[in-house]
């Protein structure tokens, strides 16, 4: 079973940046392509960030220019570099895997809170 574990979230101001960061156990992320998401409050959970095993990637407009995405399958460790936040940018961001392209596998961790506001 994989598990992943999310950390680097807090608080930033607006125009500041955070680097998030998702740990893999039990599994080797360099089989799947890996994503991020996240959830504002009281709105549905949605896809930010995908990068392909062989590291394309693919972002939610909403974040393209700001958000990069990267990969270290020797740290099992998958990145997500968000620069120029945004109060908009505020909730709890996940990362998942995909075998097919489009199809989430697993159960969720649990999430890392990231808050923009002055």
């Amino acid at each position: 079973q994989v598990q992943f574990v999310e950390s680097g979230g807090g608080w930033v101001q607006p125009g500041g940046s955070l680097r998030l960061s998702c740990a893999a156990s039990g599994s080797a992320i360099s089989t799947y392509h890996m994503t991020w998401y996240r959830q504002a409050p009281g709105k549905q959970r949605g896809l930010v960030a995908r990068i392909t095993r062989i590291g394309t990637t693919n972002y939610a407009d909403s974040v393209k220019g700001r958000f990069t995405i990267s990969r270290d399958n020797a740290q099992n460790t998958v990145f997500l570099q968000m620069d120029n936040l945004k109060p908009e940018d505020t909730a709890v961001y996940y990362c998942a895997r995909e075998f097919q392209l489009g199809i989430r596998l697993g159960d969720w961790g649990q999430g890392t809170q990231v808050t923009v506001s002055s």
